[in-house]
């Protein structure tokens, strides 16, 4: 893992977690729920799920619909569907630090769109996975 991502995520304390499950036994629930055990502050963004909370939370609709900033977006979502969050986040008022996407989730158009506003962002990966290996290794 890059030196500065890995400083990136221990700076932050506020994630918005598109894609954020009411479901424990899905990693779009175990993962950010792990990540707020960390003491990290996490946002969900469900639109299945607008007007419940998860892990606690009020779910937002939208990345637009979040009343604060966010340090990091951590997408679950279809590798297909990521370039739409792309262009979702860089409409923001506030850019995060890092955009994360999940184990599994690739997207290049993505990718390039971030490093076009200079965001790092990181492709297929488990954050709680690389958080463990902060913790231990670094």
């Amino acid at each position: 893992m890059d030196s500065n991502i890995i400083k990136l995520v221990k700076e932050i304390k506020r994630i918005a977690v598109v894609g954020c499950s009411r479901h424990s036994y899905k990693p779009a629930y175990y993962v950010p729920e792990y990540m707020q055990n960390e003491g990290y502050t996490i946002i969900p963004v469900n639109p299945n799920a607008l007007g419940k909370t998860i892990l606690g939370e009020g779910v937002f609709q939208s990345l637009r619909d979040m009343p604060h900033s966010v340090d990091m977006i951590n997408i679950f979502r279809p590798s297909d569907q990521c370039l739409e969050v792309l262009q979702s986040i860089i409409n923001l008022e506030t850019k995060p630090k890092l955009i994360w996407m999940q184990l599994g989730i690739q997207n290049q158009k993505a990718k390039v769109l971030a490093e076009q506003y200079n965001i790092p962002l990181v492709m297929n990966k488990c954050l709680m996975v690389e958080h463990r290996k902060m913790d231990n290794n670094y």
